[in-house]
């Protein structure tokens, strides 16, 4: 390569890449944590060294002129190859000191991982946890987390996965709920009977259904998209709802809601990127998560 060729300052080409995907200097200094001022004049020196007005300065803002967009995408892929390298070289580190960010759905964040992240402070406390709580999926590549916990397996060919375990899912309720329903077995006595559905699809209806419990909307006046609230609602005896039974079991404030119930099973994955799976420190905290989830 002859780097004669290369006439401009890559910095420079950050902040222009920034700007135009952040829309304004003011959203990409705060996005690169550097004063406006400077960004500005980082990407006045880049339209300087290359000899082109890359944006145009509207009442509104900026906005990348024919030149800008053209450029645009080679700048894309400069931020994407920074990124890479960046995303290898942390992969590579073998101190076992730093952060690790860990996604998981708020119901597993909640219940599930505290103890095992206590145990992992016990044995590596140079290893700051940041918790994600998403309830959809992180993007690994794009560095949202380090370590994902999923229940479907990635097709992503730059991610790595483990399986740790086959969970079940089953329905509980308070003991108080079920003694005012007269304790009804499975497949009679429901009717009566108030669900929480926890998505917006009404797949817990059509689950419990396919089990023979004959429900209608009328049996789920309640609908939350978030699990620990669900848990809380069933917990105070507002109707039946439905989790991990590694959750549920533990919890004496519930208990298993219908007899002979066929548990939901689901899988669980522990995910990572491929690069960074060759640190030390990430192993260390994906094999504590394998042995405390499975």
């Amino acid at each position: 390569m002859d780097w004669r060729s290369v006439t401009f300052d890559w910095n420079r080409a950050r902040a222009f890449l920034v700007t135009a995907e952040e829309g304004s200097l003011s959203a990409a200094a705060r996005a690169l944590r550097l004063a406006q001022p400077t960004l500005g004049r980082q990407v006045e020196a880049l339209e300087a060294e290359l000899g082109l007005a890359l944006f145009e300065r509207t009442g509104r803002g900026l906005r990348l002129t024919p030149a800008g967009h053209e450029l645009l995408e080679h700048a894309r892929l400069m931020g994407e190859g920074a990124r890479a390298l960046s995303l290898a070289a942390w992969g590579q580190s073998e101190a076992l000191e730093g952060e690790v960010a860990i996604s998981a759905s708020d119901a597993y964040a909640s219940y599930l991982l505290p103890p095992i992240l206590a145990r992992l402070h016990r044995a590596e406390p140079r290893i700051r946890i940041e918790v994600v709580v998403s309830n959809d999926l992180s993007d690994l590549a794009r560095r949202e987390a380090d370590i994902a916990v999923r229940n479907i397996r990635p097709t992503e060919p730059d991610l790595i996965a483990r399986k740790v375990r086959e969970a079940a899912a089953r329905l509980y309720a308070a003991p108080g709920y079920l003694d005012g329903l007269g304790r009804p077995e499975r497949g009679k006595g429901f009717q009566a009977a108030e669900f929480i559905e926890i998505d917006g699809q009404g797949s817990l209806m059509g689950l419990l259904n396919a089990q023979g419990l004959g429900l209608s909307e009328a049996n789920f006046p309640y609908r939350c998209r978030n699990f620990t609230v669900m848990w809380e609602m069933v917990r105070r005896g507002m109707g039946i709802g439905i989790l991990d039974d590694r959750i549920g079991d533990a919890d004496p404030m519930v208990e298993r809601a219908v007899p002979g119930f066929e548990p939901i099973a689901f899988p669980i994955w522990l995910v990572a990127h491929r690069d960074i799976a060759r640190s030390r420190r990430l192993r260390v905290v994906f094999d504590a998560l394998a042995e405390g989830l499975a």
